[in-house]
Parts: structure tokens; C-alpha cells; sequence
């Protein structure tokens, strides 16, 4: 029987973690569940990582999925892991596999419907040497005031739409999501900000991956987000240069859908400290095959606008003030656009990733 592809899906974290603990029961895979010490959901609730594994401690081979490493885009992925869980195709994993499933790397996130996490620290610009000098951001450091303006106003709008356009004029429009996105570590307040220490969350998935994967020779890896590119559409992005041959086995793997940030193909800017940049040097042994898998929801102005909004929301007024309720609506569907059409979407394209990534596997 078929899954009904709107089913893995979750109408918040603590339904989405419920779904996972019963669908990995369900198919005898091991969970250890890590509580966040430094921060609880929006009425109290503990927030976990949950690690799923499954396969003999001494396989050769592996795959690794990530779910949530933005919080409020782990609704997608949550859904693809129990979707994958529920699915035929998981009867079928080969039995020198070692599955590695993290649901809700940022659980504050997911549960608050934050793309950062509780120190305002986004995790897929956390992943660096911290004791080294971070990467400069000439560009963000011009801009700002309009990419977290000290209000919302019309004026203060209107003044960041001059700054950006400006910019954009002057420097190009990829220059400018560039400077915005690729990550600052100057400005605590502000977005995109890549921390200045190892944060829990990244701590955990490097111990993670090191322990459940440190003796595989092959290794791939989904780490699932939303938010970029047409709508519903899956784009699998990596972070190899095209003349790698990392990159060659992921379009080896997947076809001529992926998409490298090196080569400027990709619909996402090449990012500093990120997830995938950081799996490859834990696992120094192994030949690493990766992808972002990144899936499209709105247009670009408006997933900005509602992260700009959540991030003045959090750090300027009261995240459970008067402001919050339409703020925090706009960004889960900036994220998550909860629709049926999406949903079939998103599943359809995250189960034919995860198998071609067992079948790539199958051959390593």
C-alpha cells in the first residue's frame, strides 16, 4: 500500500517528534534522545534531538539524513525521515547499511518556528573553526540596519528597501543574497549570524557522526531544508566544486539536478560553517558522498520578510507579545506552505532522493 503523502506530516514539533519515536518503533530502529539544556518550548515543553540508527555497529557503509538544522524548515524533513520510515522501502535496506536518522538538529527552532536556534545562532553557519578568525562580511556589514532594522515601520522598510536596492545596483542581485546570506559573525541581533562558540546543537551532531559512522569507508548524506527556489520543487544542492569528485558522485548519484554553490549553479549562496562543509573533515577515512536537499516555497522577498520579521520579533520586542501570532503564521508558512499539492511534492522527491542514495550506496 502506498503512503499517503500528506500523513508524515506534522502540524508542529511535538506532533512531528511523536510521529518519528512511534514510526522508528515501529520499524525496530534504535533512538537516543538528547534534551536541550539551554532552552525549553514556547509553554515549557523539553526539546530533544532524537537519533535513530539502524545496521551493525561495524558497517562500511552508511547514510546519514538531517531533519530541522533550520528549525522551522524541519517540518519538510521531520515528514521525508517518517515518510522513509513507513515506506516499503525501508523493509528493503541492505543489511550492511548503517542508517543514521537526526530529527530536529535545531529543536528550539522547529518548536518556536525560528529558523535559528536559542542563542540566535544559525546552525548551518556554526560549523567552523571557532578558535581561528572568522570569515569577514564586508556586505552585511553595510547593510545591516536594513537587514535587522531596530523596527518594523513603514519608514524603516522603506529605508532598507533603498539600502538593498542600492546595493543590488551596484553590486549585482547575487552579490546582495550573498552578503545577506552566506553568514556574519559580528552581529549577535542580527541574521544569518554564525555564532562565536560551538553550539550544543553542533556539538551533538559531530559526536553523533563520529561515533555512528567513524568506521564506514562510504557515507552519503541528506540534510533536508525549505524556503528556496519554485515551489514544491526539490533542488539538491552541493557544496563540492564541479571538478571534485565528491561532486561527481553525488551527480553519479542523483543526475544532473544537483547543483553546486562553487559554481555558482545553485539557488543558495556559498555559505560559511555550514553542515555540509563540516561532515567530510569527521569523517577524514571515508569518501563522503553529500547534498543539501532544498526545497521551494514562496518568492525570495517574502521568505525574507518573514525572517527579518521573526528576528525583530525575538530580538527587539516579545516573542509571546501582542505581535507574535501573525508573525509567527507568516514564517511557518514561509517555511512550510501547508498545502496538499506541496506536501505530495515534497515527499515524492524526498523518497526517490533516499533511494537513489541507498542504490549509490549499494554499489560503493
Amino acid at each position: 500500500m502506498s503512503l499517503d503523502p500528506s500523513s508524515p506530516f506534522s502540524a508542529d514539533y511535538f506532533e512531528a517528534r511523536a510521529k518519528f519515536l512511534a514510526a522508528a518503533r515501529d520499524r525496530n530502529v534504535k533512538v537516543a534522545s538528547h534534551l536541550n539544556p539551554h532552552a525549553k518550548g514556547p509553554k515549557g515543553e523539553d526539546l530533544f534531538i532524537d537519533i535513530g540508527t539502524w545496521g551493525p555497529d561495524d558497517a562500511k557503509v552508511g547514510l546519514l539524513t538531517i531533519s530541522g538544522t533550520h528549525g522551522v524548515e524541519g517540518y519538510a524533513g521531520s515528514a521525508c525521515q517518517i515518510g522513509w520510515l513507513k515506506s516499503e522501502d525501508a523493509a528493503n535496506w541492505p543489511r550492511h547499511l548503517k542508517v543514521v536518522l537526526v530529527h530536529a538538529l535545531n529543536p528550539y527552532g522547529f518548536a518556536w518556528n525560528r529558523r535559528v536556534n536559542e542563542e540566535n545562532v544559525d546552525l548551518n553557519r556554526n560549523f567552523l573553526d571557532h578558535s581561528a578568525p572568522y570569515p569577514a562580511n564586508d556586505g552585511y556589514n553595510e547593510l545591516k540596519s536594513a537587514v535587522a532594522p531596530i523596527d518594523l515601520s513603514t519608514e524603516s522598510l522603506k529605508r532598507a528597501s533603498e539600502l538593498f536596492r542600492v546595493y543590488a545596483k551596484q553590486h549585482g542581485a547575487f552579490a546582495l543574497q550573498e552578503a545577506v546570506s552566506k553568514g556574519q559573525y559580528t552581529h549577535p541581533d542580527g541574521m544569518y549570524f554564525g555564532g562565536t562558540r560551538e553550539q550544543w546543537s553542533a556539538g551533538i551532531l559531530r559526536h553523533v557522526v563520529r561515533r555512528e559512522l567513524g568506521r564506514c569507508g562510504h557515507v552519503g548524506v541528506v540534510d533536508f531544508h525549505t524556503g528556496l527556489g519554485p515551489y514544491g520543487y526539490g533542488e539538491l544542492i552541493s557544496e563540492d566544486a564541479a571538478d571534485t569528485p565528491a561532486y561527481r558522485r553525488a551527480r553519479a548519484w542523483w543526475g544532473d539536478t544537483v547543483r553546486s554553490t562553487k559554481a555558482g549553479e545553485s539557488v543558495s549562496a556559498d555559505v560559511s560553517g555550514s553542515v555540509d562543509s563540516c561532515i567530510p573533515r569527521l569523517l577524514p577515512h571515508a569518501e563522503v558522498t553529500m547534498t543539501a536537499l532544498e526545497y521551494g516555497t514562496y518568492s525570495t522577498l517574502e521568505i525574507f520578510d518573514a525572517l527579518r520579521a521573526d528576528n525583530w520579533l525575538h530580538t527587539r520586542s516579545d516573542p509571546l507579545g501582542s505581535q507574535a501570532q501573525q508573525i509567527k503564521a507568516d514564517i511557518r508558512c514561509a517555511f512550510y506552505p501547508d498545502r496538499d499539492d506541496w506536501k505530495e511534492m515534497v515527499w515524492q522527491r524526498g523518497e526517490a532522493v533516499l533511494a537513489q542514495a541507498v542504490a549509490g550506496l549499494r554499489k560503493s
